[in-house]
C-alpha cells in the first residue's frame, strides 16, 4: 500500500469551505481513481493548514492521480488554499484499519 500526503496552508477563516470541497469535489475524484482505498484529512485547531493522507494500492496507482486527476484537484481547492500544497509519497508500513503489518 502507498500514500500521498499533501500539506496545504489554507486561506484565513476557510476551514469549513475547504472541508465542504473536499467532500463534494475531491473525494468524489478520487473514487474514480484506479487503485484509491482511503482518503483521511486533518485541519489543525488553528486552521491554518490542512494535510490530506490519500492511501493507493500501488505507488503507480498514485502516481497515475498524480500526473491525471490532481491538477483538476487542486484548481478546484485553489479557492481556500494559499500557495502551492507540498506532496509528499510514502510507502505504508503499518495500518490496523488496512490490516497493514510491518516487513
Amino acid at each position: 500500500m502507498f500514500a500521498r500526503t499533501v500539506r496545504m496552508h489554507l486561506k484565513p477563516n476557510s476551514v469549513g469551505e475547504f472541508t465542504a470541497m473536499v467532500e463534494k469535489d475531491v473525494i468524489p475524484v478520487l473514487r474514480k481513481q484506479q487503485g484509491f482505498r482511503d482518503e483521511i484529512t486533518f485541519v489543525p485547531a488553528d486552521g491554518k493548514e490542512a494535510i490530506a493522507i490519500s492511501l493507493w494500492e500501488k505507488k503507480e496507482n498514485a502516481e497515475a492521480y498524480q500526473a491525471g486527476a490532481y491538477p483538476e484537484v487542486l484548481k478546484s481547492v485553489a479557492k481556500v488554499v494559499e500557495g502551492t500544497p507540498q506532496v509528499q509519497m510514502s510507502e505504508v508500513s503499518n495500518s490496523t484499519w488496512h490490516k497493514i503489518a510491518a516487513r
